[in-house]
């Protein structure tokens, strides 16, 4: 190729936009960098060509947005996060980018099927659920919103597990997600950091006789970096999110190898590269535990080693890093990130104690998720003693001091040393994670109101009152670019055609539908837009599943990860009983639902994938029983992950947020639905009451219980049996599923589950919730008969969710926590060039 063509296509690679340059630039990368012609081409190349052709349009943007970072040395936000659930990226980086329709229209043009080819790129599934998720979400409105951020986190070579449902099961297979690459990642083999556990710490002073620790005789582990653009929406600014991927010191003993010993001389190398391997090892197992712990110290050492290496450039100490820098921790799972940058400061820098901890404490914040204290994350001493010896020597100084100071505020109170301790002295001595994140950071925010205020009255109250002004929240918030605007094109067309495309941008514009509501015309059009989404997932469950659903039937949603606190048993129950009306009185009037279920269970909790059993069973039953079927259809979806979620979010008419008052932190699938006009029925927990707030207690089914009223239950002495004893449906739903009703051929099957609710306690409360749920679910039927009224309410929650978006949560974030402000990386054209 001469010189003069060469330069033509890297000038159309730079510029094209229009569709004649894009099926030029398509052609171009299918040759150049797929190394394929049109004849021999599959539908596997053609997806990397276009993944190749976007990725060449985000780059010149990206080189500007980190030269301007520079140019302007900018204050910049690290979001440290063990999970990303970034889902796929050519349709989000193509509407970003604002060129969908030419994009569409060279495919076309040139006879490729853009469902086909969007359809080969596999989720980037590096999270379980609502936390990687948000994590995906905050890095898209930081681009967009032209903050200096970003993302920090582990490159899984095998993300969370794919699920498949075998015999009504959930088996876990391998998510082999870079099987045939990813184009989207730029691998930096020169950006090497060294990571160190094991080993023992030696003690030695210096010439003033002030002592100094050494880290010695450490197993050693490399961890590479990975980079992968992050497109802003309507703006120049592309950010980095910066994976790291686990590398071998050296890739095997030679003189094993001569030896003949082909296993052992590779035996290290494949030992330290598990520590990327795969997303949340089993911790049921004390290895698994372990490597858990690795991989979180893994990600935030090198992590830190980059930003430090990032700020070092142009300083010579560190008075002003937390000026020019500031990590928020996604949850305590990067909370060692606190004793880690300690070590770098006093060991291997020599700064004093005092300064140390001004700079860390100030640069440090943390984001709190879950109520729940058997789910605050906790260590064993001894495991940290093996793994991290000089980390726990920094946590138990960090206690020592912080303990001094609460004995000096409340002389002689025992009792509330004990609680604030990071040290839970109670049976195995462990390392309270969250306690560690609260001390280390100058801000702790919950993710909804009713969150940020539990945490201020139950788990840590005594830190709220030591720390005043320190616990702050900042309600969740979802991206509209993704989970509107590209997962449902048809609305977002809908909406734009009335009110303009700002929305995208700027969500508070949605209000201007709130008049449309009432406008006939409008109405029709939007029932017309959710009618072809859920004729859409009726294909698609016909397809995958095999299982005939009617369009005309409500959908019935409920889609997150399974657990008990989140409540799928309540919802069965009621699927139960629903069963049960049918059959008493065949021929009566009922309004047709089809009852959608999707997520995973953890690999080892037995009883989430018991409730996932369960489902599938009861759907076996009630969808091949003639009567029922005609009025009720049960459905769980394999495999729920982000590019489901587009597909099952659209359909939606109910949205299913029905966990116990006062344990869910927020939600963000309440968000999502209702964006995409879904009605909720929920319980009074989470973001629910905020979503209520902003859409009107007309437009919302709310039931059960409050959080105040959960622990006033509790506290007088719980009983389940009493509501048993109480309510034949619910007697009789309980006993048909304990009895094996749905289990012939395995009476006991589903045993442990009515043991769980009558024998153990119920300790999520369904029976008591249960009547005023299925009152509740009753409101539901009578308001879904009425069409027009249904589709009003469906319009105002559309209309009424702009709080909601991710954008004005990472405002708050910039401005009451990070000390961040936007920079636009366009407004830098004259100087960088």
């Amino acid at each position: 190729m001469d010189d003069s063509l060469q330069k033509s296509i890297f000038e159309h690679e730079k510029i094209g936009l229009d569709v004649d340059s894009i099926k030029q630039s398509l052609a171009n990368c299918l040759t150049y960098s797929v190394g394929k012609d049109t004849i021999t081409a599959t539908d596997r190349d053609r997806f990397f060509a276009a993944a190749y052709l976007v990725r060449n349009r985000l780059i010149d943007r990206w080189m500007d947005t980190m030269r301007s970072y520079y140019i302007n040395d900018v204050k910049r936000v690290y979001y440290f996060s063990l999970e990303f659930l970034m889902g796929r990226t050519l349709m989000n980086s193509v509407h970003n980018l604002g060129f969908d329709q030419q994009f569409r229209e060279a495919l076309n043009e040139l006879g490729i099927n853009l469902d086909n080819v969007r359809e080969i790129e596999p989720d980037a599934a590096l999270g379980n659920g609502g936390l990687g998720r948000l994590a995906a979400c905050f890095l898209d409105s930081m681009a967009t919103l032209d903050l200096p951020g970003y993302g920090y986190g582990i490159r899984y070579e095998y993300g969370m597990f794919a699920q498949r449902i075998e015999d009504g099961r959930q088996v876990e297979h391998p998510d082999n997600w870079l099987r045939y690459g990813n184009p989207w990642e730029f691998p930096r083999p020169e950006v090497l950091y060294q990571v160190k556990f094991h080993g023992r710490v030696v003690q030695y002073p210096d010439e003033k006789g002030v002592a100094h620790y050494h880290w010695i005789d450490t197993d050693d582990v490399m961890a590479m970096a990975f980079d992968t653009p992050i497109p802003g929406y309507g703006t120049h600014t592309v950010n980095n999110m910066r994976l790291w991927s686990a590398k071998a010191t050296r890739d095997f003993e030679l003189h094993y190898f001569n030896e003949g010993n082909y296993v052992k001389a590779v035996e290290d190398k494949n030992a330290s590269e598990n520590l990327s391997k795969v997303l949340y090892p089993d911790d049921t197992t004390t290895m698994g535990r372990e490597l858990r712990l690795k991989q979180q110290y893994f990600f935030v050492c090198a992590s830190l080693h980059d930003i430090l290496y990032r700020y070092n450039k142009y300083r010579s100490n560190f008075d002003a890093l937390p000026d020019k820098v500031a990590i928020q921790l996604n949850d305590t799972h990067p909370a060692i990130a606190i004793a880690e940058l300690m070590r770098i400061l006093v060991d291997l820098h020599h700064l004093d104690w005092e300064k140390a901890w001004d700079i860390t404490t100030r640069t440090f914040a943390y984001t709190n998720h879950t109520l729940m204290p058997e789910a605050l994350e906790t260590w064993t001493v001894a495991l940290f003693e093996n793994v991290l010896p000089r980390h726990l020597q920094i946590i138990y100084e960090i206690n020592r001091r912080f303990l001094k100071d609460v004995m000096h505020r409340y002389p002689g109170d025992t009792g509330i040393v004990r609680r604030m301790s990071i040290i839970d002295e109670g049976g195995e001595k462990r390392i309270r994670m969250a306690h560690l994140a609260i001390i280390g950071s100058h801000k702790v925010n919950g993710v909804a109101q009713i969150h940020t205020e539990l945490m201020k009255q139950t788990i840590f109250s005594d830190f709220d009152r030591f720390f005043p002004g320190k616990i702050i929240n900042i309600t969740n918030g979802i991206t509209p670019r993704r989970w509107l605007n590209q997962a449902n094109r048809r609305l977002a067309d809908l909406i734009t055609s009335r009110i303009g495309s700002g929305w995208v941008k700027d969500l508070s514009q949605l209000k201007r539908l709130i008049p449309l509501a009432d406008d006939a015309s409008f109405r029709r059009e939007f029932a017309a837009v959710k009618r072809g989404d859920k004729e859409r997932l009726v294909a698609l469950l016909k397809q995958k599943l095999n299982i005939d659903v009617s369009a005309d039937s409500l959908f019935d949603v409920q889609i997150k990860r399974i657990h008990e606190y989140k409540r799928q048993l309540l919802n069965v129950l009621h699927v139960v009983t629903l069963y049960n009306r049918i059959r008493n009185n065949p021929d009566a009037k009922y309004v047709s639902r089809t009852v959608i279920f999707g997520g995973k269970a953890a690999p080892g909790y037995v009883k989430a994938k018991l409730i996932i059993k369960l489902i599938n069973d009861i759907a076996d039953i009630v969808n091949n029983d003639p009567q029922a079927s005609r009025h009720l259809k049960v459905v769980f979806m394999p495999n729920y992950d982000v590019s489901a979620a587009e597909e099952m979010i659209p359909a939606a008419d109910l949205s299913e947020q029905i966990s116990t008052a006062g344990t869910e932190a927020s939600g963000t699938g309440n968000m999502k639905l209702a964006l995409n006009g879904a009605l909720t029925i929920g319980t009074l927990d989470g973001a629910n009451i905020e979503i209520g707030g902003e859409v009107g207690e007309d437009n919302i089914f709310i039931f059960g219980l409050t959080a105040a009223q959960v622990a006033e239950t509790k506290a007088k002495g719980y009983q389940p049996w009493d509501f048993y004893h109480a309510n034949p449906e619910l007697r009789a739903a309980l006993d048909m599923i304990g009895s094996g009703f749905f289990s012939p051929e395995e009476p006991d099957r589903f045993k442990p589950i009515v043991d769980t609710l009558l024998q153990h306690g119920d300790q999520y409360l369904l029976l008591a919730d249960y009547a005023s749920y299925m009152d509740c679910q009753k409101k539901v039927e009578v308001a879904y008969q009425d069409e027009e009224e249904w589709v009003r309410k469906a319009i105002l929650n559309v209309a009424n969710m702009s709080k909601f978006s991710s954008d004005r949560t990472i405002m708050q974030y910039a401005s009451q926590i990070w000390d961040a402000e936007p920079l636009t990386a366009r407004s830098m054209g004259a100087e960088i060039g």
